[in-house]
């Protein structure tokens, strides 16, 4: 038992001191949040001294934070523009931005790899409700589906988030409906 516990300290501790963490906040970097509001400006450096490079005006756009220092944070956004923006002008929900190879619509699925519910278009913004290894559920307006990760900007490449032990209970009761509803067809 001993063994154990020793080995899963030392794969913990691993695991962690590969991610960089920020110095303000402790949180890893890079990582991903949103905007809180309808206006918020993105400056050249960490301070409202500084000149305005972008101005935001879509509230839950999504960035990327980078670096930290103090209670300002340097940004990528999608296009990789890249400034500061002020801590209280970002909130950690999490949202991505819809892409595409040719910039059109991409399928949305009842499961992962399931029925096919609809299309979202590019650059659309989405909450993200919950994400597997090469899935994720978003939400648009009163929509829901599924979308393969590699078109949405904002999430880290096996990024997990919210899946909880009954998701493979889901999985297999959606795959079933799928199935019926093939041989009905």
């Amino acid at each position: 038992m001993k063994i154990i516990i020793t080995l899963i300290t030392i794969l913990t501790f691993t695991k962690y001191s590969e991610a960089k963490i920020g110095k303000e906040t402790g949180l890893e970097i890079p990582r991903y949040v949103s905007l809180k509001s309808n206006d918020a400006n993105i400056r050249v450096g960490p301070s409202k001294n500084y000149p305005i490079v972008i101005k935001y005006i879509k509230k839950n756009y999504p960035l990327k934070i980078i670096e930290e220092y103090k209670d300002w944070r340097k940004v990528k956004d999608f296009k990789n523009n890249i400034g500061w923006i002020h801590k209280s002008l970002i909130s950690g929900q999490r949202t991505g931005i819809i892409l595409s190879i040719d910039k059109n619509y991409i399928e949305v699925f009842n499961t992962a790899s399931g029925d096919i519910i609809g299309k979202i278009g590019y650059g659309n913004i989405v909450h993200i409700e919950k994400c597997k290894i090469e899935w994720c559920l978003v939400a648009k307006d009163n929509f829901k589906g599924w979308v393969d990760k590699k078109h949405i900007w904002g999430l880290k490449e096996k990024e997990i988030i919210k899946i909880n032990l009954f998701q493979k209970f889901e999985d297999l009761y959606w795959i079933s409906v799928n199935y019926l509803n093939s041989i009905q067809n």
